[in-house]
């Protein structure tokens, strides 16, 4: 019988706008840029590593390793001259769509009737902040773990092993909901979990 949900935050409970993202970028930093700095496809994967370069620039930020005004002033020095870190800023957080109220409402019903619920994000501060601060998203959560405070990401085996022990979850117990295939098939091989790629594929398992 299931008694916990691990939910990813974005693609799953906020939805992204990759391809609006890439078009912001290329206007200040070229297309070519996009891709081997940035490293965005804007075929639904996100962000991918596609460079050297990129590998470890995205790896810092979602990692916590940098601060996001290093992150800015890096990006910003491959944009073209006259670009503002403001306007780096907006083109990065344009990413970022709506996140609509039926989905808190599903979660914070889950919690109700006695489900742990548990966010489990590869995020960023620039990105994890502002979506935070609006959405109130602790008040539906019961733990809540992601990349930038953790020094680790999906989907390595640490990171579940981590939140397993933290959450203290029962693993054969637990559906996890991630729209990356790569990371559902993670959670199923290092923590055991049950796996969804979406609230709504959910909503059929726990009505």
């Amino acid at each position: 019988m299931i008694n916990t949900v691990v939910f990813d935050l974005g693609g799953v409970i906020i939805n992204l706008n990759v391809p609006r993202c890439v078009e912001n970028f290329k206007r200040i930093m070229g297309e070519s840029n996009v891709r081997n700095i940035l490293g965005i496809d804007d075929e639904g994967e996100g962000v991918v590593a596609v460079s050297a370069a990129t590998k470890q620039l995205m790896h810092d930020y979602e990692y916590g390793n940098i601060s996001t005004e290093d992150f800015l002033q890096t990006v910003l020095s491959y944009c073209h001259a006259g670009t503002t870190i403001d306007e780096v800023r907006a083109a990065w957080l344009s990413m970022l769509d709506e996140l609509p109220q039926d989905r808190l409402d599903y979660i914070a019903s889950l919690r109700q009737a006695g489900y742990k619920t548990v966010l489990l994000s590869n995020s960023n501060s620039l990105h994890w902040d502002p979506i935070w601060e609006q959405y109130n998203l602790g008040s539906y959560f019961d733990a809540v773990f992601a990349s930038h405070h953790l020094h680790m990401a999906k989907p390595n085996r640490e990171i579940f092993e981590h939140v397993v022990h933290e959450a203290q979850i029962d693993c054969d117990k637990t559906i996890y909901v991630d729209d990356l295939e790569k990371n559902r098939a993670a959670g199923e091989k290092y923590a055991g979990w049950q796996t969804v790629a979406s609230i709504d594929e959910l909503k059929k398992r726990i009505p």
